[in-house]
């Protein structure tokens, strides 16, 4: 099961990284409007629809990645002074009532709008470029998608957590700079 769980995890991690170079194109892009149109007076008309577009595939695209680095925002409290099973329970239940109700909604009336848009090919409204943008609307079911995938894979992480009583690893990605900065203290204080 854990082998299922990291493959899971796996993918969700090559997409967030995949969308992560969303990043690189917002800033040259922004950088590049601010050039073109500060120094050289000539502003574009595509600029602001690229940085809305790449931010919002960002946005989408990283939801499943984060969920798989356990980096969403939780109101822990109380919660972290629970047991490693009444934690594993507590989400659990929390996963069956609200994120899996909430991710379907998403992803079928995410590829309902989706396909809507396709038909009739829709462009930007608010856009002087009329860009069109159901590729990108095409995005929503997908996010929907990944989102529900790693979703089952922390109802399995939860599931072993009440089994067995400890959390199974996460394959590690990326870590914060104070937690890289607290793991140097203790490498350091151990030494």
């Amino acid at each position: 099961m854990a082998k299922f769980i990291h493959t899971i995890e796996s993918l969700s991690t090559w997409f967030g990284r995949a969308f992560g170079w969303c990043i690189l194109i917002l800033t040259l892009s922004v950088s590049y409007e601010v050039f073109v149109r500060y120094v050289l007076n000539a502003p574009t008309v595509w600029a602001f629809d690229m940085m809305v577009q790449m931010y919002g595939a960002l946005f989408m695209m990283a939801g499943a990645y984060t969920l798989a680095q356990d980096g969403h925002v939780r109101g822990d409290v109380l919660y972290r002074l629970f047991p490693v099973r009444v934690q594993a329970m507590i989400d659990f239940v929390l996963y069956i009532l609200f994120f899996f109700p909430g991710m379907l909604a998403l992803f079928w009336f995410g590829a309902e709008i989706a396909s809507d848009s396709w038909r009739y090919k829709e462009v930007s409204w608010n856009s002087p470029a009329r860009i069109q943008i159901y590729y990108f609307k095409t995005l929503i079911p997908v996010a929907g998608g990944l989102l529900i995938i790693q979703g089952v894979a922390e109802l399995l992480r939860c599931w072993i957590a009440m089994r067995h009583g400890h959390w199974l690893e996460r394959i590690e990605d990326v870590r914060e700079t104070e937690d890289m900065a607290s793991s140097f203290d203790l490498d350091a204080s151990t030494k």
